[in-house]
Formats: structure tokens, C-alpha cells, sequence
């Protein structure tokens, strides 16, 4: 009896190992309005290759979508009502350069307006709590989220480790946190925190980080972008993404959808650089 328990174990970790694809590579994607999607889907950007997928964060019957399942990477790719994200244009990028074999899929989870801290699992309660008065608006945006938009991340981050590999984790938040000189390390406690909660490695896995609208577009909050160029030195695996030349629309704080397009090639030339392929942004 011991040695078919043992044979039934073995078969069943076989089967496991074999629904796990090497050559399905996820990615983790959160932060705020620049990563969630802000700028507006135009003709160009309705179709899509459909080795770019997307994990469903939430349920919208609207685009036939069901939470935890997986689906075309047909933006918008957060939530039901949001717009062109930089995931977007990262994901089309990585196809179109790696072989056919490979798959991309992406696990996405922001908040617009929120500060780094709605994903401190010690401290979003808390800052959801504080915020509640002045934007409302988030707080039912994180409730989209089953209310913990970090578990939210890991629930559907583990979903997807048993089909693929996390590759890498892109990041673009730092408008909420403008002048926050301790922003890196909290970004570090949330880069550590995801690390160990799905089983990685410390300091495993590259961590892509996107400027704020540059200095060059008079970005209303482009003083965040000496803080976030630090981070490489907080997170050794951590690689930022310049936003020299995108213009953003009229407010300054967001990109327009051909920025938005050109900020995630930019995401996807730093990924495929190291994956070991070498391609350019007009690519």
C-alpha cells in the first residue's frame, strides 16, 4: 500500500509538472491610472495576437469575461471600464519578438490615484481607512478587487503559476507618492512581500519600474522621477523605464494612448534585453 501511495504521488506531481508551461511567461503588473490604463482605445489597438493573454482580476460580463479565467489580451485589461494600458503594448511587443512557441499572459491589478501603500499587506487597510473622505472613487476600486487589491495580485498570481512562470513584474506608480523620499523601500517591501508569497527567490525576478510624464513634458509630478531612478539601488533586479519624450495629455499627469503605446515597448525592450534578444523601441 505504501509503494502505490508512493506511485500515485509521483503521478500526480508528473501531471502537475506537465500543466505548468515553461513557455507560458506571466508577468505581474500593478500599480496606478498610468499602469491601469488611462488613455483612450482607438481602432489600432482592438485586435490582438492571441499568444497575448490576460488573466481576468475581476468579472465583466460586458466583454465576456469571468474572474481567474484566462482570455485574449483585448484591452481594457484591468477592470471593465478602464482604457489603453502600457501592458497593453508590452505584451504585443513580447510576441512579436519571441518565438511562436512562447505565450505572454499578464496578471493585471491597479488602482488609479492610490499610493503604493494600497499594496502593503500590513498597511492598505489603514490607508484605504484614511482616504475614504476625499476618494471615494478608489475605495470602490480596491473593492473591485475583493477590497485587498495584494491578494487580489497573489490569489491570481498563484492561478497562474500552475499554467506558466512569472517572469518578471512591471510597476508604474509614484504620482500618489511624489516627493516620498522612503518610496523605494517601500516598493521593496512589496517586491519582497510578492517574492515569498509565491514561492520565488529573493531578488529573483526583474522588476520593471516606469518614470512618471518627464521633466522634457513638464509633468506635473516629474520631480518623482530622481526618487523612482533610485530604486535599482534598493531592489538589485530592478530596471527603470524612461518616459524622455512621451507626451501626456493636458493635465500633465497622464500619457495620451500613442505615449501609452510607446511607454510599453519600452517596458518590452528592457524585458526581451533580458531574455537575451536584442531589439530597439521602433521595432
Amino acid at each position: 500500500m505504501g509503494i502505490f501511495r508512493v506511485l500515485v504521488l509521483v503521478i500526480a506531481c508528473g501531471m502537475q509538472a506537465l500543466a505548468q508551461d515553461p513557455d507560458f511567461h506571466i508577468y505581474l503588473c500593478l500599480g496606478q491610472s498610468n499602469m491601469e490604463g488611462p488613455a483612450a482605445i482607438e481602432a489600432q489597438d482592438t485586435t490582438v495576437n492571441r499568444r497575448f493573454q490576460v488573466l481576468a482580476a475581476v468579472t465583466c460580463p460586458e466583454l465576456g469575461r469571468t474572474q481567474g479565467n484566462w482570455y485574449p489580451a483585448k484591452p481594457p485589461l484591468f477592470r471593465c471600464n478602464t482604457r489603453l494600458s502600457p501592458a497593453d503594448y508590452f505584451g504585443r511587443t513580447l510576441v512579436a519578438h519571441l518565438p511562436e512557441t512562447i505565450r505572454v499572459g499578464i496578471v493585471p491589478v491597479a488602482v488609479a490615484g492610490s499610493k503604493i501603500e494600497i499594496f502593503d499587506t500590513a498597511q492598505y487597510q489603514a490607508y484605504l481607512d484614511s482616504s475614504a473622505a476625499e476618494r471615494p472613487w478608489m475605495i470602490n476600486m480596491a473593492k473591485a478587487y475583493g477590497g485587498n487589491p495584494y491578494e487580489r495580485l497573489v490569489e491570481l498570481a498563484r492561478a497562474a503559476q500552475k499554467v506558466g512562470v512569472i517572469k518578471g513584474i512591471l510597476l508604474h506608480q509614484g504620482e500618489s507618492n511624489t516627493g516620498d523620499q522612503a518610496w523605494p523601500a517601500k516598493v521593496q517591501k512589496v517586491y519582497e512581500h510578492l517574492l515569498k508569497d509565491l514561492g520565488l527567490a529573493p531578488n529573483s525576478i526583474p522588476l520593471l519600474a516606469g518614470e512618471v510624464v518627464n521633466a522634457d513634458q513638464k509633468g506635473v509630478c516629474a520631480g518623482m522621477n530622481a526618487i523612482i531612478a533610485t530604486l535599482p539601488q534598493t531592489i538589485p533586479k530592478a530596471y527603470v523605464i524612461s518616459s524622455a519624450g512621451l507626451p501626456p495629455v493636458p493635465d500633465r499627469l497622464h500619457f495620451t494612448s500613442e505615449s501609452i503605446r510607446n511607454l510599453g515597448k519600452r517596458y518590452a525592450v528592457q524585458m526581451l534585453t533580458l531574455l537575451g534578444y536584442s531589439v530597439s523601441e521602433k521595432e
